[in-house]
C-alpha cells in the first residue's frame, strides 16, 4: 500500500464531469494539492453519504487549496448519474479497469454480496510534488474520513 511521504502512483483515466474526458494525475497537480477520495461503488447508502459529506464541505477543501476528485471502480456514465444524482459540485475518476486501486494497493472483495475489487474507502492528498501529503485507508467501507482532518491535510499541503 502507498504510504504517507512517497510519491503517489500516477494514472490516466477517464473523467465523469458532465461529459467524459480524460484524467492525468500529474497534469493535474500545479492546481495545488489533489485530493483522492476513493469509494466502494456509486449509488451505495455510504458512499453516497460520504459523497455528499465532501459536497456539502466542497468550498472548504476549495478554501484550503485543494482540488477533490472522487474515484471508484464504476462505468464513467454510471459515475454522470450518480455525479448528478447528488448535485457533485467535483468530478468522478472511473477506474473501471482497477489500474488505480491496484496501484495504490486497495482492493476489496464483498464475498458475502459477490463483489471484488472494488476500492477501500480512502483519502490521499497528492502535493504539487507528486508526493503524498496525507494517506487514510479503512478496511472497513461503513467507515468514513475525518473530514476535518481531510480539510487540515490539505491546506498544510497546499
Amino acid at each position: 500500500m502507498v504510504s504517507e511521504g512517497t510519491e503517489a502512483p500516477d494514472f490516466t483515466a477517464p473523467l465523469a464531469n458532465g461529459e467524459i474526458d480524460s484524467f492525468r494525475l500529474s497534469e493535474s497537480l500545479d492546481d495545488g494539492p489533489i485530493v483522492l477520495a476513493f469509494f466502494p461503488g456509486a449509488f451505495t447508502s455510504v458512499c453516497s453519504h460520504e459523497m455528499t459529506e465532501f459536497r456539502d464541505r466542497y468550498e472548504e477543501v476549495e478554501h484550503a487549496g485543494g482540488t477533490l476528485y472522487g474515484i471508484s471502480v464504476d462505468s464513467p456514465f454510471a459515475l454522470n448519474e450518480f455525479r448528478d444524482k447528488l448535485e457533485l459540485p467535483f468530478d468522478l475518476i472511473s477506474d473501471a479497469e482497477k489500474e488505480i486501486v491496484d496501484g495504490y494497493d486497495l482492493a476489496m472483495d464483498f464475498d458475502e454480496l459477490g463483489v471484488y475489487d472494488v476500492a477501500k474507502r480512502s483519502v490521499f492528498v497528492v502535493d504539487s510534488d507528486g508526493e503524498l501529503a496525507y494517506a487514510w485507508v479503512s478496511d472497513d467501507p461503513g467507515v468514513e474520513p475525518d473530514y476535518d482532518e481531510v480539510i487540515e491535510e490539505v491546506a498544510e499541503a497546499a
